[in-house]
């Protein structure tokens, strides 16, 4: 009997792999691959085109990327990189590095981690032989195409696979435009362009996602969605009112009464997350700084061994190390508190509950967070948000009494549930990152012409958006600066001047966002971390830093370097201020249906169900829920319940009109300004036609919110702004009847 060969629908996803991969599999004890892994088996293996994985975090996307991709890499003839991983973070890298490497070792390819803190020898090895697999990071592949150009060629030429982690990482801010171009110019070093795979475990409309991976062929995307079910929340939002006399914004803990409520919040914390793994989230570095003081002062106290560790940027390499590797071994139990540097996914292991102190600002980031808790098949996921709210005096305005922390919190839960997630917004650093790629183009040549310039790096992508017109007077505000980032040679080559020449050899022009000059903490011969160079600081200065008080015993001003002992009291340093997450549309509406509704969700504490009927209490007596003005003193509250851009688009159209104005969450308020005469100014938005976004472009004092903006000609930042904003200018009218509607 004889049987006809199957066709390659009939070979299981299981049989394409290599050899090799089929046997580390049977080793791990898998019963079988997951319906993800399947599918990106058979889109990687079985077809030409990029592709696109979503699914929750510990789904198993590395290796559904990874085992193809290793099949195809093992394949491969030739010199050069097979295939490319590109992480947002070094950590990340590092932890894949260590999944990755000994399969590679079995299959005999060479796998390496490339960014600044990877072992150079190993580096040096791939230089001289160029093969195999590299983890690497936008800045080191900008670094080597600038100051390696032919290694880069070498590197980069034969290239099959660029593997984009955390690709919601990359779908919006500089460092995604940025990657972007690199990705255009290593695609023109090589014969072929790199088939993309993309992993993403919170994406919102995943067409945005398919049209970063390939723009001109956005519909041959393949994208696999996993549509496993999410485990089991256990939810508890938690309220916490300030005592009277207390600043709201003072949150370092005193020995002295009264209890503040961050100090309330620590002794939670302590009580409910010792003897567990956990993450919390305290937004800013300085929030980071005071919660970990309490906890480990808490630890002290009680005379236990800490579990309490901070995790931020500003802290030394060897620190968050020690953090991450304490959460992955799961030896000691172990909260780690952090800004965003653990929201990526870095393999924490299995993480009990997340926390976060403050209302959630981003769906996205909420959601990627929460994917930390409840990894292990039947086990919960579990989330606590603690919110502050400042002490009610009666002259307390509206925007306190209105508790708007927690409504945000509830607000977002009620939209977690509908799984919403804000899509990216457009990226005012457009200009900052076609400065920076024309310093790194003509670095890497010594000269390029115009033509060509605007052809690599607005020919396509998403810094086309520039016109040749727009690319043109860029270039010329870079050669009429003082002194001259670039001149031009007699047959028309374009070449470095000397202020170019200055930023291209500088240590920090490999990355697109800026870095802040700091003073190195060190205490002993170890190195704590970093702090900004803002500072004022001097012997004796007290400093809270890494959950620990210290006193600052010399200064090296030359080197700048604080040497420091531990000391009982304690203040948190200044850092740099970071622009706050956007608020959207949606959550604005929800934030006043909350206010709306008259039920309290179960898993409020008994505080905050205290606190909510109070906000809906005062949302009533203002009359919010027929009316948007409310009045207090000299300002007039106007509640549009839109999001940070719709907001802060209406402040201009006042400003125009000659008013002061400026924006909140869910509003914005005017100065010296009568209900009566707001009004006049609101119907008369209402029947004229909207003004264009590049007549409220006048009213913004600075475009300038990128590294190199600095650089580039305002009218060209302006009109830019004006374009990205001409929608939504016309909606002004629209705002305005809603809030007159509402008036009525």
């Amino acid at each position: 009997m004889t049987t006809s060969p199957r066709s390659a629908s009939e070979i299981a996803a299981f049989d394409r792999l290599h050899p090799e991969i089929q046997r580390w599999i049977w080793e791990q004890n898998w019963s079988e691959l997951r319906d993800v892994q399947e599918k990106t088996i058979r889109a990687v293996l079985e077809e030409a085109g990029d592709v696109l994985v979503a699914a929750a975090t510990a789904a198993g996307k590395t290796e559904a990327a990874f085992l193809p991709v290793l099949t195809r890499v093992a394949e491969h003839e030739g010199g050069g990189l097979s295939a490319l991983y590109v992480g947002p973070l070094k950590a990340l890298i590092n932890d894949q590095f260590c999944r990755l490497e000994p399969l590679c070792e079995r299959l005999d390819i060479p796998v390496v981690r490339w960014h600044g803190d990877a072992p150079a020898g190993a580096k040096a090895k791939v230089l001289r032989n160029p093969s195999g697999i590299a983890l690497i990071t936008p800045e080191s592949i900008e670094a080597l195409l600038v100051r390696k150009p032919e290694a880069a060629r070498r590197l980069f030429g034969a290239i099959d696979f660029v593997v984009i982690d955390e690709l919601h990482a990359f779908l919006q801010g500089p460092r995604g435009l940025h990657l972007a171009s690199l990705l255009r110019r290593i695609d023109a070093l090589a014969d072929k362009r790199a088939r993309r795979v993309g992993l993403s475990a919170t994406i919102g409309d995943l067409s945005i996602a398919a049209r970063w991976l390939n723009r001109e062929r956005t519909g041959d995307v393949r994208i696999i969605e996993a549509r496993s079910g999410s485990p089991e929340l256990k939810l508890q939002i938690r309220g916490y009112e300030e005592p009277a006399d207390i600043d709201f914004f003072d949150i370092v803990e005193s020995d002295e009464p009264p209890v503040r409520a961050l100090d309330e919040i620590g002794d939670h914390m302590f009580k409910t997350l010792r003897g567990s793994n956990n993450l919390v989230f305290g937004g800013s570095r300085k929030m980071v700084e005071a919660l970990t003081d309490r906890l480990q002062r808490r630890a002290d106290r009680q005379d236990v061994p800490n579990e309490f560790f901070a995790h931020h940027g500003s802290l030394s390499r060897h620190a968050r190390h020690e953090v991450e590797a304490r959460l992955k071994e799961g030896d000691l139990p172990t909260t780690a508190v952090a800004t965003t540097t653990l929201e990526l996914g870095i393999d924490l292991g299995s993480v009990v509950s997340v926390a976060q102190v403050g209302a959630p600002r981003s769906l996205a980031s909420l959601r990627q967070r929460l994917g930390r808790s409840g990894r292990r098949k039947g086990t919960p996921a579990i989330l606590r948000i603690y919110c502050r709210a400042p002490h009610l005096l009666p002259e307390s305005g509206p925007l306190d009494r209105l508790r708007l922390d927690l409504v945000q919190a509830i607000a977002s839960i009620r939209l977690l549930v509908e799984r919403f997630i804000e899509p990216p917004e457009a990226d005012p650093a457009i200009v900052t990152v076609a400065l920076h790629q024309t310093l790194s183009i003509i670095a890497a040549q010594g000269g390029a012409r115009a033509d060509a310039l605007y052809r690599a790096i607005c020919g396509g992508g998403p810094l086309s958006a520039l016109s040749t017109s727009d690319y043109a007077e860029l270039l010329r505000a870079m050669a009429t600066h003082d002194p001259a980032l670039l001149e031009q040679a007699p047959d028309r080559t374009i070449m470095l001047g000397p202020e170019g020449e200055r930023l291209t050899t500088s240590r920090d022009f490999y990355a697109i966002f800026p870095t802040d000059q700091e003073w190195r903490l060190v205490a002993g011969d170890r190195f704590l971390g970093t702090i900004p160079l803002f500072n004022q600081v001097g012997p004796g200065s007290i400093l809270l830093f890494a959950g620990r008080r210290w006193r600052v015993e010399t200064v090296d001003d030359p080197g700048k370097v604080l040497q420091v002992v531990q000391h009982r009291a304690g203040k948190v340093p200044l850092f740099a201020d970071q622009a706050a997450e956007p608020v959207h549309d949606r959550l604005g509406g929800e934030m006043r249906a909350v206010l709306l509704d008259d039920e309290i969700p179960p898993y409020l504490d008994a505080e905050a169900g205290r606190i909510l009927a109070e906000a809906r209490r005062t949302f009533h007596e203002l009359g919010l829920e027929s009316g948007h003005l409310t009045h207090e003193d000299d300002a007039l509250h106007i509640f549009t319940w839109r999001g940070s851009k719709a907001n802060a688009l209406f402040v201009l159209a006042f400003l125009g009109a000659g008013v002061k104005a400026w924006p909140h969450d869910v509003g914005i308020t005017l100065e010296d300004i009568s209900p009566e005469e707001a009004r006049s100014l609101l119907e008369h938005m209402a029947a004229r036609p909207p003004p264009t976004s590049q007549a409220l472009a006048d009213f913004i004092e600075s475009f300038e919110t990128a590294k190199y903006d600095a650089y580039a000609p305002t009218p060209l930042l302006r009109r830019l702004w004006a374009r990205d904003h001409e929608e939504l200018a016309r909606t002004l009218p629209a705002i305005a009847r809603a809030v007159l509607d509402m008036a009525d």
